[in-house]
């Protein structure tokens, strides 16, 4: 099931760059990610009070807490600099360059996490800085 999720997570995420860099055209970019970070927060917790799993966080450790709260600090300058990469550049060399995050996830999770994510894991993080290389390559 995490495969659909994962692919799902692709489309919405290429949604988010057509939308995004409609929706930065004459607006402040650190505004837009504002109101852009609220939908999704009345959302997800929308979703975590209707699910009924809102009592589970009593549940999660200081650790689990720190970690999150530094993948939140992460994400949000992330979404800002992605939105003022949109403001600035075209959609369809911003979103690639973006997506060069997989590339640096698989090694830092070898450097950090000790993952061992084989030939295939090594070979299409290639395949992804290849490809990005090759979009970004001046001329027609």
């Amino acid at each position: 099931m995490w495969k659909l999720y994962a692919v799902l997570s692709a489309v919405f995420a290429a949604l988010t760059a057509i939308l995004a860099k409609k929706g930065v055209d004459g607006v402040d970019s650190n505004l837009a990610t504002a109101i852009r970070t609220t939908v999704i927060l009345i959302i997800t917790w929308g979703i975590v009070l209707v699910s009924g799993t809102a009592a589970g966080i009593r549940d999660v450790s200081q650790r689990c807490v720190m970690f999150l709260i530094l993948s939140g600090i992460a994400t949000g300058l992330s979404w800002l600099f992605y939105f003022k990469a949109l403001q600035g550049g075209p959609a369809s060399l911003v979103a690639p360059i973006d997506k060069l995050s997989v590339a640096i996830t698989i090694v830092l999770g070898i450097v950090l996490l000790g993952e061992h994510p084989g030939w295939r894991g090594i070979a299409g993080g290639a395949l992804i800085l290849a490809g990005t290389l090759v979009i970004l390559l001046p001329g027609k």
